[in-house]
C-alpha cells in the first residue's frame, strides 16, 4: 500500500509538472507518513546523501565554468573552432560542434553549453544563410558532448552513487565524447553537402595560429584537468578548486574580460546552481533509500534476469529504459533513482561498472535533445526563434548518429575502459 502511494505521488507530480526535487520530497513524505515512520528520516537521509567529499566538485566546476565564460572564453573558442573547420562546406555547423567539444571541457553541463555557444552561433549561422531549424538543432545536439568530455557533473553524481572513482569516470568519458563529436561533424558535413550550405573562406595558418594563441589558456584548462587526473597530481575535488582559481586569474588578468565587480554575482549564481543540484541529490537519496528498503532494485534485476540473462539483450533493455526515462526526467534525478538498480542488473551479467556508468550517462545526455522534456531543445529553439517541432524534426539525423555512437560505446567496452586502464597502470 505504502509503495503504491509513493509511486502514485511521484508519477502524479511529474505529470502535473512539479519540479523533480519537490516531487521526490512529497512522494517520500507521503510514504513515510502512511508507513508511520518518524519524519526526521528525511533530513537525516538528505544530509547523508549530500555529505560526500566528492560532491564539492560540483560547485567548483560550475564556478570555474561561469568565471571562464564571463571572461570571454566563448568567443575565443568559437574563433578557434572556425579557424580549424570553418572553411569546409557547412563550416559554421562544424564550427558549432567543435566549439561545443572545446567548451564542454570547461562548463561540464549541456545546458550551459547550449546557452553560451547557441547565443553566439545560432544568430551567426542564420545571418550566414543557414536554416534556423538546422542551426538550433545542431547546437542542441552538440551541447550533449559537454557532460561526456571531462569535467562532467553527471559523472560526479554517478561516482558518488556507485563508489566508482570520479577521476576514472572523467577519463572514461574522453573517448566516447570525442567519438560523439566527430560523428556529429560528419553528419553535419553530409547534410551541408546535400543542401548546399555556405562555406567560409580559408583564413590561413596565420589566423589559425592567432586563434589558437587567443584560446590557449581556455583549452589548457581542459588539458590541466585531464592531465592532473591522469598523473594523479590532484583528486577531482582538488582539481575543481584549482580550476576555479585558474579561471579567475585567466579571466581577470589574462583575457581581461572578467570584471572584478561581476565576481560576487557570478559566485552567487554558481552557488544557487550548485545548491539546486545538491538539494535534488539529497531528496533523491531519501527516495532511493525507500526503494532499496522495499527491495525494488533486486525485484527489477530478478524480473529481467528471469526473462533473459544474455548480456547483449540486457544491455539493450537498459538502453531502452534509460532513453525512455531521459525523455521525461531530469538527468541527475534519473541517475540517482535508476543508476543503483540498473548497475546491479548490468554487473549481474558481467558488465564492467565503469563501462556501464559511461553508457548510462550517454543515454541520458541524448534524452536532453528529445521531447517532451529536452532542456537543450527548448533553449536552442528559444534562441533560434523557431518552434519546438521544427527543431525536433531537424535534429533527427543527429539523434540517429548519437544512437549509433551509443550502441558502439555500449557494446565495445574499449571506448570506456582503455584510458582508465592507463590511469590505473
Amino acid at each position: 500500500m505504502e509503495l503504491a502511494i509513493l509511486l502514485t505521488c511521484f508519477l502524479g507530480g511529474l505529470v502535473i509538472g512539479l519540479p523533480v526535487a519537490v516531487t521526490l520530497g512529497v512522494s517520500s513524505l507521503a510514504y513515510l507518513s502512511f508507513k508511520g515512520m518518524p519524519l526526521v528520516v528525511i533530513p537525516q537521509k538528505m544530509y547523508a546523501g549530500m555529505d560526500t567529499f566528492v560532491l564539492l566538485c560540483i560547485p567548483g566546476f560550475i564556478l570555474a565554468g561561469n568565471l571562464m565564460n564571463a571572461g570571454g572564453i566563448t568567443g575565443r573558442i568559437v574563433r578557434l573552432a572556425q579557424a580549424m573547420v570553418g572553411w569546409m562546406r557547412g563550416g559554421l555547423g562544424l564550427t558549432n560542434v567543435a566549439a561545443s567539444m572545446l567548451f564542454g571541457g570547461i562548463s561540464g553541463t549541456a545546458a550551459a553549453d547550449a546557452a553560451s555557444i547557441g547565443g553566439m552561433m545560432i544568430p551567426g549561422m542564420k545571418k550566414a544563410g543557414y536554416p534556423a531549424d538546422f542551426s538550433a538543432a545542431i547546437t542542441a545536439a552538440s551541447s550533449t558532448v559537454g557532460p561526456i568530455i571531462p569535467p562532467s557533473v553527471p559523472m560526479i553524481i554517478v561516482g558518488t552513487l556507485s563508489g566508482i572513482s570520479v577521476g576514472k569516470m572523467f577519463i572514461a568519458g574522453a573517448l566516447p565524447g570525442i567519438l560523439m563529436g566527430v560523428a556529429m561533424m560528419i553528419t553535419a558535413w553530409i547534410i551541408a553537402r546535400r543542401r548546399n550550405f555556405p562555406r567560409q573562406p580559408w583564413q590561413g595558418f596565420a589566423e589559425l595560429g592567432r586563434a589558437f594563441l587567443g584560446a590557449f589558456w581556455a583549452v589548457a584548462m581542459t588539458a590541466f584537468i585531464v592531465g592532473g587526473l591522469l598523473i594523479g597530481f590532484a583528486t577531482p575535488t582538488e582539481t575543481a578548486v584549482v580550476a576555479s582559481i585558474y579561471a579567475f586569474v585567466v579571466g581577470a588578468f589574462v583575457y581581461r574580460g572578467l570584471k572584478l565587480r561581476d565576481v560576487p554575482r557570478i559566485i552567487v549564481n554558481s552557488a544557487v546552481s550548485a545548491a539546486a543540484i545538491l538539494v535534488l541529490v539529497g531528496l533523491a537519496n531519501v527516495f532511493g533509500w525507500i526503494l532499496v528498503s522495499e527491495r525494488i532494485p533486486q525485484m527489477i534485476a530478478n524480473a529481467v534476469l528471469s526473462v533473459t540473462d544474455n548480456r547483449f539483450l540486457v544491455i539493450l533493455l537498459i538502453n531502452l529504459v534509460l532513453l525512455c526515462v531521459g525523455m521525461f526526467m531530469e538527468t541527475i534525478a534519473a541517475l540517482i533513482i535508476l543508476f543503483g538498480p540498473l548497475l546491479a542488473l548490468a554487473t549481474g551479467v558481467g558488465v564492467d561498472p565503469l563501462h556501464f556508468a559511461v553508457f548510462a550517462v550517454l543515454n541520458l545526455m541524448i534524452g536532453l535533445t528529445t521531447p517532451p522534456v529536452g532542456v537543450c531543445l527548448f533553449i536552442c529553439a528559444d534562441i533560434g526563434r523557431v518552434s519546438l517541432w521544427q527543431v525536433t524534426r531537424a535534429i533527427g539525423p543527429f539523434l540517429v548518429t548519437n544512437m549509433i555512437v551509443l550502441m558502439l560505446v555500449s557494446y565495445i567496452p574499449f571506448f570506456s575502459t582503455w584510458l582508465p586502464s592507463l590511469l590505473s597502470n
